[in-house]
């Protein structure tokens, strides 16, 4: 072994050929000098305690060396003296065997030799071969193999690992279970029929309607709420919004006649004087048999959004205050300008109907319920009055909004957008009056109907609609029209406080497998009294038996495939603003993730099963309805879809489905048990009126009246329950794009007819009028007749929607049976195959209802999105089926009908390509 010593000349002899290293100079730094004397190959580098240096600086990275690799190789200038080297900036070389050195010891095991002390030397040190092309081929193959594992993880076993979820979620024998996989979809359907209970359903409703909950007030009830989920195991948070909404201050209705007296000084001419003939109580009486009619906190009688105001005035009756009924009064010279209109609940929407009357210039409205309108059970035909029977109490008020609904919902400052603190805020009076109006009971309303007998048209002059279901005749009430006489008149009084307050809706969350397929289930929590035991708590009471339900299958270990989110609404009452306000937040998200809304308002107020629905939803809530057994089993086994007229109405607003289904795009359904009054069993308990939105819709009404035993209660939660598990279980989403279809054709054939009945009526019109007029009834009926050629276009896109749902149905059946069949492991690519296919359609059915949005919204109500439904303009609850044709032709502008034409034939035409 040679040893070199740091006194060697730098350099070779020529002659000797003997190795002359020279280093003179300072000491070494001292971090080199625990290494000087290592041992590198066949040669030990002994730099000693002094030296000279290379000038420069090296790099101090260590290296570990193999024992046949190269040291490093650099690159040296030698000064002619051999009193200096100087580094390069060129280094290359790898490792020599198990040592740790520093670069400046490798300069010590130079010994190339060189020609003469000025030439530039190359040196290196050798210990083995290099095989450079192995370590590259090395790094090559761990590169490429890392990747390979991360590709198969990512595209195979991640994708793979979903499969077996979607297996399980089929009606397939237990053995296909696996330990510790949770739970099979009949071990979770048993689940959610089995764990709803009556029990419960009454403690929550119990709860619910033990004090007042406006909106915007009684935060305890939130945190209640909130606290009780996430004792089912359900996370949840609270959303907050400042939302403008009004409380009552003072109200008053007084009917006023005029009497003449003799003068004060004793002269002959007598002087008017204007006295109290009757003063309205504008109260519900209070009943010792139900506790909360008699609370000191219960809500005094108003309208949500009403107008404050004091107005006297004579007074017209109106029947339902429908756009028709008004033209009716229009028609027969009934003047309204400057007086109050007294109006029926019914038909449509309260706010319309103040809405009209505003319009036509009358200043103010007065809202009664008539006896008329409850149908068979009524004290005419011999019922007790509430409490000791099922007719209505005849103090029953009906609270509720005023809001011109079929406008806009949700916070009329802020259309569009959430109200958030801080956000602009918009003039809200283009969508609540700007007249007041008081709801009155029909005990109220009796004086000031009387008071019109003899005066005006009667309501059988008018037309049969008006002289139809007059429940007061029995009273003494003509339904005279009015106006009042001149003796007579109303004073109005209505105080109203506006604020700005916030809002809480409660939101829980299962997060699913998918994240980006959600479904969305949700009830109100507020409500216009103390009670609500029907509207809004029964739905509150089914709402938490669905999560407790939940949370008992999460404690189990099931996971659902997809995300469900569930809600607690506030500010329904007043407009449906905490759903709308949130879905105006969160649109973004729910417009990529969303695929359906179900939506319970009122669980139960009777025996009857109703749903309105998108068409794609009916099929599968026909399947949920035949799995779950009614409460009535006066036949042993009969499911609810047994006692069901199977009726699915369109959707129209009314309920918090609005903002999903009409602004959204996102299809949803509304259900619930209620009355049928077309089939009355006299001396039933099952057919007691419901006392809608009055102090009477209490706790004690439901309990002995409205569902004794709290049966459909449960029964509600049963179906909310399973079709949220279905929707959220099944690996192919169980929608149905034909009925879709279906259902398009035969909206289609409605507007046809509206067009028939309005050539028809052009058509008489020519007939009445002389001939100066007929050119402009003449051109009405071309282009009605264009128009009615036109919907042929509408007829032709329906066909090619239907053929592409019929073959997306058919994919998405064949899909689902292949999801609930055991593919073995090693047909991985038929697995991943399969998966791919199931999203796709998936994402199909997800965005169907959103090929029917038209951005610019509605004509006159451009938050109204879809084309396809909507609330009336004049109704309000109920729907609108292609809307934009059918209010251009009720206002004959039949070119604006000509132009959605074209809209709606767009969009038809895009969902049928969408489903390709």
């Amino acid at each position: 072994m040679r040893r070199v010593d740091k006194t060697e000349a730098l350099g070779r002899s020529r002659s000797s050929g003997t190795p002359h290293w020279h280093l003179t100079g300072s000491t070494l730094p001292a971090v080199w000098r625990p290494l000087a004397n290592h041992r590198v190959g066949d040669v030990t580098v002994d730099l000693g305690g002094a030296s000279r240096w290379l000038n420069g600086a090296p790099s101090f990275g260590p290296i570990t060396c193999g024992p046949d690799q190269f040291f490093p190789l650099f690159f040296f200038n030698a000064s002619p003296a051999g009193e200096q080297i100087q580094l390069s900036d060129r280094r290359q070389g790898i490792h020599a065997r198990q040592a740790k050195l520093y670069w400046p010891l490798l300069v010590d095991a130079l010994h190339e030799k060189m020609d003469n002390e000025r030439t530039p030397l190359i040196t290196t040190v050798r210990v083995g071969p290099r095989p450079r092309r192995s370590n590259v081929l090395r790094r090559f193959c761990t590169i490429a193999l890392t990747s390979t594992l991360i590709v198969t993880f990512v595209c195979f076993i991640l994708p793979l690992s979903l499969l077996p979820d979607y297996r399980h979620h089929y009606r397939r024998p237990h053995r296909a279970h696996r330990p510790g996989s949770g739970l099979t979809y009949e071990e979770l359907q048993t689940l959610l029929i089995e764990t709803p209970s009556e029990a419960k359903s009454e403690e929550w409703s119990w709860y619910y309607t033990s004090g007042p909950h406006l909106a915007g007030k009684n935060y305890s009830q939130v945190v209640w709420t909130q606290e009780k989920w996430q004792e089912f195991g359900i996370q949840s948070t609270v959303a907050t919004y400042d939302i403008y909404i009004n409380y009552p201050l003072g109200h008053r209705l007084a009917l006023y006649e005029k009497s003449k007296l003799d003068s004060i000084d004793g002269s002959i001419e007598p002087v008017d004087s204007w006295k109290v003939k009757f003063e309205a109580s504008l109260e519900e009486d209070v009943l010792d048999e139900d506790p909360t009619t008699g609370l000191k906190t219960r809500v005094p009688t108003f309208h949500g959004y009403s107008a404050s105001g004091n107005v006297t005035a004579p007074y017209v009756y109106v029947n339902y205050g429908t756009y028709q009924d008004f033209e009716d009064l229009i028609k027969a010279n009934v003047s309204l300008k400057g007086k109050i209109a007294i109006a029926r609940y019914g038909d449509i929407f309260r706010g319309l109907k103040v809405k009209r009357a505003q319009e036509l210039g009358m200043v103010g409205a007065i809202l009664y319920t008539d006896p008329g309108d409850d149908g068979e059970v009524t004290e005419e035909n011999g019922y007790e009055l509430y409490p000791n029977g099922p007719a209505r109490n005849p103090t029953s008020v009906q609270r509720g909004s005023t809001q011109f609904l079929s406008i806009a919902p949700g916070d009329p400052t802020t259309p569009g957008y959430p109200s958030k603190p801080g956000v602009p805020r918009q003039d809200p009076h283009g969508s609540i009056p700007s007249i007041p109006s008081i709801p009155i009971s029909y005990v109220d309303a009796l004086p000031i109907l009387k008071a019109l007998n003899g005066h005006g048209p009667s309501a059988k002059d008018i037309s049969k609609h008006w002289d139809d279901k007059l429940g007061l005749a029995y009273k003494g009430v003509e339904y005279n029209i009015g106006p009042s006489p001149d003796n007579i008149v109303l004073n109005l009084v209505n105080e109203q406080e506006y604020v700005t307050t916030p809002l809480w809706n409660v939101i829980g969350i299962i997060n699913g497998t998918i994240q980006d397929e959600v479904i969305v289930i949700g009830n109100h929590r507020d409500a216009w009294i103390a009670g609500g035991a029907g509207d809004p708590n029964s739905g509150s009471a089914a709402l938490n038996e669905v999560i407790r339900s939940f949370g008992l299958a999460l404690s189990k270990g099931w996971k659902p495939l997809r995300t469900i989110v569930f809600a607690s609404w506030d500010g329904e009452e007043y407009g449906l603003i905490g759903s709308t306000e949130w879905v105006e937040e969160y649109l973004p998200w729910l417009a990529h993730s969303n695929v359906v809304y179900l939506n319970v308002d009122v669980a139960t107020v009777g025996p009857t099963f109703h749903a309105s629905a998108s068409p794609v939803l009916n099929q599968l809530l026909y399947e949920i309805t035949a799995l779950v057994q009614s409460p009535n089993q006066t036949v042993p086994g009969q499911t609810v879809r047994d006692l069901w007229h199977e009726k699915i109405s369109t959707m129209g607003s009314g309920s918090d489905f609005t903002a999903f289904q009409d602004f959204a795009g996102i299809s949803s359904l509304d259900m619930g048990f209620g009355p049928d009054p077309a089939t009355p069993s006299k001396g039933d308990k099952d057919t007691a009126v419901y006392q809608y939105h009055s102090n009477y819709d209490s706790f004690y009404w439901m309990s002995h009246f409205g569902d004794p035993g709290f049966k459909y209660h449960a029964t509600a939660a049963r179906i909310w329950a399973l079709m949220t598990a279905k929707l959220a279980d099944s690996p192919v989403i169980p929608l149905n794009a034909t009925e879709y279809a279906k259902a398009m054709k035969g909206y289609i054939k409605q507007v046809e007819t509206k067009v028939d009945n309005a050539i028809n009526d052009v058509i008489t019109e020519e007939e009445e009028l002389e001939a100066r007029a007929r050119p402009f009834v003449e051109k009405s009926e071309v282009d009605l007749t264009k128009l009615k050629h036109s919907l042929q276009k509408l007829y032709t896109a329906t066909h090619e929607f239907h053929s592409s749902a019929v073959a997306h149905d058919a994919l998405a059946t064949s899909l689902a049976e292949e999801a609930g069949t055991n593919i073995p492991w090693w047909k991985w690519f038929s697995k991943l195959k399969l998966i791919w296919r199931i999203r796709k359609v998936n994402t199909k059915y997800k965005y169907l209802d959103r090929q029917f949005l038209h951005q610019e919204g509605l004509d006159g109500r451009s938050w109204f999105k879809h084309v396809v439904f909507a609330p009336g303009i004049w109704t309000g609850y109920a729907g609108a089926v292609v809307p934009g044709i059918v209010e251009a032709v009720d206002k004959g502008d039949f070119e604006t009908a000509e132009k959605w034409v074209g809209i709606v034939e767009d969009k038809i035409l895009a969902a049928a390509d969408s489903l390709k």
